[in-house]
């Protein structure tokens, strides 16, 4: 993380208190603890710059004016893959849609309008024909998440939204090509979350969230701890949204905050496990609320950014 540590801490000299835009999901944002977190630590944190985050998913619309912006000289975009083609123009093909729009929750700075991590930039991976995709689309991902791994840090990779979801209902893994990948991924030090999936499931969720190494993300109702759409005992975090694939995607802005937080207060995350994706997400259950689900008779925890945190900066003042 040295190379991660010293772009941050550069950046936190320079930050000063800034107005708030607009969130990108008000009542969600506010649920989950990220407008407070904007507010109370708009001293120490920079909310996502030096930090890039991959969106793997089904393509993207590349002229759309969201991510053809700057803000303060830095591109949205910082890097372009195709997994699919092998080369740097992920542009829609076949049935895709979702990419164009997936980095939004996370990522969107435009026209006062602010996703978590709002000052990152994004990698935007092309690595299968459409988000609501079939186990046999492992190759292409797989090769997407190779090429993140290879290249994370000369792009700053230090979180995938990995959006896609197969839509069954899977209580087990299913052992892919993504498995590899993910394990490397995990050992590098980066995040990676997957959408649980959009349905009434209660004992099983989507691949690839279904995977070892990918953090499985569900919903509760934006403004209530009800937890909706697909679960099971797999799911690691419940985040309100009323799409897991925006629940996945106010995550991971969420995970590339807390890792600030963590190089600026140089908080040991290792007392809390053997890597920091697994640390981050520990925080983040240990400091989120319970929420107990009656369809699935599972209780599950709730992100609360401001309470995670309050964990890692009150650790800094001991």
């Amino acid at each position: 993380m040295k190379f991660l540590a010293i772009n941050l801490c550069l950046m936190v000299v320079s930050i000063g208190v800034c107005s708030a835009g607009e969130p990108t999901e008000p009542i969600s944002f506010k649920h989950a603890g990220i407008v407070a977190s904007w507010e109370k630590y708009s001293d120490r944190l920079t909310f996502g710059k030096g930090q890039t985050l991959a969106l793997v998913d089904d393509g993207c619309k590349m002229d759309m004016p969201e991510w053809t912006a700057s803000v303060d000289g830095v591109p949205k975009v910082r890097v372009a893959y195709d997994s699919v083609d092998g080369d740097e123009n992920p542009k829609h093909e076949g049935r895709g849609y979702h990419g164009s729009t997936i980095g939004v929750p996370s990522s969107l700075n435009f026209m006062g309008q602010w996703g978590v991590a709002y000052n990152n930039q994004v990698a935007v991976i092309r690595g299968l024909e459409c988000c609501h995709c079939n186990v046999k689309d492992h190759d292409t991902l797989a090769k997407g998440l190779a090429w993140v791994a290879e290249h994370h840090k000369k792009y700053v990779i230090t979180t995938v939204n990995l959006a896609p979801v197969d839509d069954l209902e899977h209580g087990e893994p299913v052992p892919t090509d993504i498995d590899a990948p993910l394990k490397t991924l995990r050992e590098l030090g980066i995040w990676v979350s997957a959408p649980a999936g959009n349905h009434a499931f209660t004992k099983g969720i989507s691949w690839p969230a279904c995977q070892p190494n990918c953090i499985a993300i569900g919903a509760v109702s934006p403004g209530k701890d009800v937890v909706i759409l697909d679960r099971g005992a797999k799911i690691d975090l419940v985040v309100p949204a009323s799409a897991t694939s925006s629940s996945n995607a106010i995550a991971c802005g969420a995970a590339m905050i807390l890792r600030e937080a963590i190089v600026v207060t140089q908080y040991d995350w290792k007392q809390d496990a053997p890597t920091l994706p697994e640390a981050m997400l520990k925080i983040m259950q240990q400091t989120g609320p319970e929420v107990h689900d009656e369809g699935s008779g599972l209780t599950f925890r709730r992100l609360d950014l401001t309470a995670a945190l309050d964990h890692v900066f009150a650790a800094e003042k001991k």
